[in-house]
């Protein structure tokens, strides 16, 4: 039983396909399906059952296979040299209670860029505040229930869009930085529980269609995704040319969420997607009090015309 339900997982990986609860799921931790693996390869060990052994090993071989970092249909990456460097944050506050940890944060490391998730209406006032206002004077701030409020925060001039439609709030916006219009979509689809899967799945291919979209312009995309690479609807997302942020820094399989077994356990579903005209200088998961998800800052440098 064991081996059967990982060899069900690790198929619909291989197939690229998410499939059905609870397959969505279990993908999200896929390297730790060495567990149960290694328990059947004992079981047929102790069973003197040579045919689940070598299911057991293969098992593992194919798990290790996938243990890698996706990269993706893969960008040229950047040309020519940097015209600026931009700090970016993005955050989940669940339900808006990380908001102090929030601004103590932007207080100590001072990102240029802010993408906030889950902003309540507690933490609208916070971000409204003078001394946020003084740093940064540009926002689009979408309330609505707690799980539902979304922010940008920028300490560069920039204009709203409308985002990306989704049942939690994904505002946009075009930001300003050394003589040029970047794209700053903040990202955070319904997660994939169940009886919710199609919904996950249709507004990650929004996200999708938002990066399929962007042309020649840089973009960003940052936020709780509530995906990983392991994860076919993601990989779409990637095969656009976008690319993740924490794999360039050599952070791939570092978890963000939860943090109540991070770092030692979790999966990483918060991520910063960047175009080409990006480069990534360096990449670090920070642990908010209050929110079972770890804030991720993004050193970046933006390549082009100045």
């Amino acid at each position: 039983m064991l081996l059967g339900a990982v060899s069900v997982v690790l198929g619909c990986r291989a197939a690229d396909t998410d499939g059905f609860t609870p397959v969505p799921q279990l993908l999200a931790f896929l390297p730790w399906l060495v567990v149960p693996t290694l328990a059947g390869l004992v079981c047929a060990g102790l069973a003197r059952w040579p045919l689940g052994g070598g299911w057991a090993v293969l098992v593992l071989v194919v798990t290790g296979a996938y243990y890698g970092p996706y990269e993706g249909a893969g960008g040229r990456g950047p040309s020519g040299p940097a015209v600026a460097g931009v700090a970016l944050l993005t955050a989940n506050l669940e339900y808006g209670q990380a908001t102090e940890g929030l601004l103590a944060v932007l207080r100590e490391e001072r990102p240029d860029l802010v993408a906030v998730q889950e902003c309540d209406h507690r933490c609208a006032t916070a971000l409204t505040s003078r001394e946020m206002r003084a740093r940064y004077p540009y926002r689009n701030i979408v309330t609505g229930r707690p799980a539902q409020g979304s922010a940008i925060l920028s300490a560069y001039p920039l204009r709203s869009t409308a985002g990306v439609p989704g049942s939690l709030a994904m505002p946009g916006a075009q930001v300003r930085i050394a003589g040029q219009w970047v794209r700053l979509q903040v990202a955070h689809p319904m997660p994939p529980e169940p009886g919710g899967v199609d919904l996950w799945r249709t507004e990650l291919g929004r996200l999708r269609a938002y990066a399929e979209r962007r042309g020649p312009t840089p973009t960003l995309i940052a936020g709780d995704f509530n995906a990983t690479q392991d994860h076919a609807a993601f990989r779409e997302l990637l095969d656009t040319g976008l690319r993740d942020s924490a794999r360039l820094a050599g952070m791939a399989r570092t978890p963000s969420w939860p943090t109540l077994t991070t770092p030692l356990f979790g999966t990483q579903i918060d991520h910063v997607l960047v175009s080409d005209a990006w480069s990534v200088r360096s990449a670090r998961f920070l642990d908010l009090p209050d929110t079972d998800h770890r804030a991720l800052l993004v050193e970046l440098g933006l390549h082009g015309s100045a």
